[in-house]
């Protein structure tokens, strides 16, 4: 994204200085400075300065002084106002807040503001409503002798002290999966973005400020994951981690947080299956299953990765497919045109290219991807391959970059096989229009949530997480509240029994 194209707020939002906010205050990092690229540009847009092991410190104190004061002490309803409060100013912001996404992003114009406009202040805004809904229970426990009776209550409290980690891709979401609910629960958080793309976690700091959120009860750290984040999953002052990242970022978390048995949600990696049987619309579905794998240039959790595809229709699939695939633009995420945008980093980049050199070693036929990219910016042409082996790295490692496997299948228990044969267990797809064949397949899956006839069907009514290697616990809905609550039982004596 070019300067030039930047709003006037937006520039001068990008071009301000990025403090953390430490206790309602802003404060300057005194850790080093961190270079934040325009990925389509490979130029600066501008620079942080990271937190301190020290300055952690002093965010997670203001975060427990926060939770014993005004925060602790703001009744259901007016909590629940507050979030409201911050949903309209997300809502109002949101343009401002999909440039700067795109900016040090690299995703296109138009996803970012479905991400800023949509997902992220219907998330504070569902939350919001639950706020006075968080209810415990009454019951007649029996204890000792049953010579006296007594009163059993539980009631929900706040976990505490929130430790919350997002990763670059989509940030105005994961602030929503992640703020949304804890801060409705009534917890304190220190957020750290990723390092890659921190700005909107500052923007949406100024606007929790705004909306009135009592100081400390949000605070933004900035910081590498190696230094600041792994502090934070071995602090003793939080109480929780939730993260969203790659599966080995999140079994180290597992490890760090054993010094004080924190509490852990994790939302990990994916390699999701999108399974095509022989009586679908062959052209609309080739077009969904590249809509849905090259999503967010690949850099998704649930991109459809891995395309299982009938013997039947498999030559006339790919070859819909390939046709699809290489019509879709890549360049300018903010030219309305644009399909695909940069990936994030050059790291990102070469990371992708390093997939598809092993693709094509170990025999599998490229249909498309050898198009040129524009020649500044972190640009990879989205990649089909097919003839691939389930055994191939391409097929089983994610890649979060856009390159597409497909497996050609004629038996559903051997496909069903392969399908569950993998680490992850995050999401997944099931097209054909024999209700009884989608449903039978859909249950035989190992994944969190599963579409039949459409992929990745978020809302913040239906839970999300992985199984297996995809994660620990629940996003989203009710369940996503519960991750932030902690059950107390009371038990009241209140005389003999008559």
């Amino acid at each position: 994204m070019t300067a030039h194209a930047l709003s006037p707020q937006a520039r001068e939002f990008i071009e301000g200085d990025h403090h953390l906010l430490i206790g309602g205050e802003w404060v300057r990092g005194r850790g080093a400075d961190i270079p934040i690229e325009n990925p389509a540009s490979e130029t600066v847009l501008t620079t942080i300065r990271a937190a301190s092991t020290e300055q952690l410190d002093h965010a997670v104190a203001a975060a427990r002084a926060a939770l014993n004061g005004l925060w602790g002490r703001m009744n259901v309803r007016d909590r629940g106002l507050l979030l409201n409060r911050f949903s309209a100013l997300i809502e109002r912001d949101a343009g401002i807040i999909a440039e700067i996404m795109t900016a040090e992003l690299g995703q296109t114009l138009a996803s970012s503001r479905g991400v800023a406009g949509s997902l992220s202040p219907a998330l504070f805004r569902y939350y919001a409503g639950w706020t006075d809904k968080i209810t415990g229970e009454a019951f007649d426990p029996i204890v000792g002798a049953d010579v006296q009776q007594f009163m059993g209550l539980t009631i929900r409290e706040p976990i505490g002290v929130v430790g919350a980690i997002i990763p670059w891709n989509a940030s105005p979401g994961m602030m929503g999966l992640k703020l949304a609910p804890s801060l409705a629960a009534g917890c304190a958080v220190v957020l750290k973005p990723a390092e890659l793309a921190p700005l909107c976690a500052s923007y949406f700091a100024r606007l929790w400020q705004e909306a009135g959120g009592p100081p400390g009860s949000l605070n933004v750290v900035h910081g590498h994951g190696a230094t600041i984040g792994a502090a934070m999953a071995s602090h003793d002052g939080i109480d929780k981690i939730t993260f969203t990242g790659s599966t080995a970022v999140g079994k180290a978390i597992v490890v760090a947080a054993a010094g004080n048995l924190k509490k852990v949600t994790l939302e990990l990696g994916g390699k999701s299956p999108f399974i095509v049987f022989p009586d679908v619309d062959v052209e609309a579905v080739a077009r969904t299953a590249a809509s849905w794998c090259f999503v967010a240039s690949g850099q998704a959790c649930i991109a459809a990765t891995r395309v299982f595809v009938h013997a039947d229709i498999h030559d006339r699939f790919v070859e819909a497919l390939g046709n699809h695939t290489r019509n879709l633009i890549v360049g300018d995420p903010t030219e309305p045109s644009t399909n695909l945008g940069p990936l994030v980093s050059a790291a990102q980049k070469q990371r992708v290219a390093g997939y598809i050199a092993s693709a094509k070693a170990e025999g599998a036929r490229m249909v498309c991807g050898d198009e040129p990219v524009p020649a500044v910016g972190h640009y990879v042409r989205p990649a089909v391959f097919t003839e691939v082996d389930p055994a191939m790295r391409i097929a089983r490692e994610e890649i979060f970059g856009p390159v597409m496997s497909v497996i050609r299948f004629d038996d559903e228990q051997r496909m069903l096989d392969t399908v569950n044969d993998t680490p992850f267990g995050l999401s997944g797809s099931v097209w054909t229009r024999d209700l009884e064949r989608a449903l039978r397949v859909a249950r035989r899956i190992d994944a969190g949530q599963i579409g039949v006839n459409v992929h990745g069907p978020m809302s913040p009514q239906t839970p999300f997480g992985g199984n297996k290697q995809s994660g620990w616990g629940r996003e989203f809905a009710r369940n996503g509240l519960e991750e932030f609550l902690k059950i107390k039982a009371i038990t009241i004596r209140i005389g003999d029994r008559p």
